[in-house]
């Protein structure tokens, strides 16, 4: 199975890395969701919740605010102005 190489981070401090299947996140043009595979983007991130499913366990769930998401050749890094995770 194809799998995504992720790293989100704030602007001082790391906030999650690792392999996932899928991602959604809002970016100021809408929701987006990322699958393996995806074409390569650069878009704005809105304030909100951004999930990410990863290949083992329970989804991670983190609150932006701002920022970038890139995505390129399976790999998503996203940049947040603000960025905290979220628990259940």
């Amino acid at each position: 199975m194809a799998e995504l190489d992720v790293e989100v981070v704030a602007h001082d401090h790391a906030v999650w890395s690792g392999a996932a299947t899928a991602i959604r996140g809002r970016t100021t043009d809408g929701d987006m969701g990322i699958l393996p595979g995806h074409t390569p983007v650069l878009a704005l991130l809105d304030s909100g919740e951004l999930v990410i499913e990863p290949v083992e366990g329970a989804p991670v769930r983190a609150q932006v605010n701002g920022g970038f998401f890139s995505v390129d050749s399976d790999r998503v890094t996203i940049v947040a102005d603000d960025a905290q995770l979220v628990s259940d």
